[in-house]
């Protein structure tokens, strides 16, 4: 049965709260209703129930159905990612990458989720340290030892790598290793890691501090 464009949305913000309610350990609908982003009314369980998203129990509990989970498994993917990507990579605060993060999922095509989720490192765990569903670039990554991108710190010393991205953290760092040369798409090898980093970028040898080298990405050769 088709859903009205806006309750879809409320749908799906339902079984995200369902999915995160599970991890906490009650899927009661007092459990999920503190979970939502939207109003969880009566025809709104209905509709989901309907739809053979969610089922219920006499005690008031909430479940997903296999459907529902894999609905709600791609959102909580999108969503997690959404906040590893507005807090590493544009610099802001846990407290600031949810409500961004909110915004960002709903454009996030499947491909670009695989992409940002490859350009991140395939990260584990969200910036409130809850779980990231894996997609099928994470398992075909898991075949590797080493993940594709890593901070600059994590490197071998004598391993070749090319930055991915500055964490935009502090801007003037940014423009200080953009003026060291330190770019996207840069060739770059850690020579040193004590008593500071020493990288070459390019034909230059540049000392780093290890907070600084922390907050450069690499893609590993």
């Amino acid at each position: 049965m088709a859903t009205h464009p806006r309750l879809a949305d409320e749908i799906i913000e339902l079984l995200e709260a369902i999915w995160t309610a599970e991890e906490e350990g009650s899927t009661s609908e007092e459990r999920v209703s503190r979970r939502a982003m939207t109003e969880i009314t009566p025809d709104l369980l209905a509709e989901a129930e309907t739809s053979r998203l969610l089922t219920r129990t006499p005690q008031g509990e909430l479940h997903l159905t296999p459907e529902g989970r894999r609905t709600a498994e791609e959102v909580i993917r999108r969503h997690r990612l959404a906040e590893r990507l507005v807090v590493d990579v544009l610099g802001m605060t846990i407290e600031e990458s949810e409500a961004d993060a909110c915004e960002f999922e709903h454009l996030l095509a499947r491909g670009v989720t695989e992409a940002i989720c490859t350009l991140l490192g395939h990260p584990r765990f969200c910036p409130h340290q809850r779980p990231i569903p894996s997609g099928e670039c994470c398992r075909r990554a898991g075949t590797q030892l080493n993940p594709l991108v890593t901070s600059l710190d994590r490197l071998n010393l004598g391993e070749e790598a090319r930055v991915a991205y500055v964490s935009a953290r502090d801007y003037p760092r940014i423009q200080k290793l953009s003026s060291l040369g330190i770019l996207p798409g840069v060739p770059i090898r850690l020579h040193q890691k004590y008593p500071s980093f020493v990288v070459q970028c390019e034909e230059t040898q540049i000392a780093l501090e290890e907070e600084i080298a922390r907050d450069v990405y690499v893609w590993r050769q």
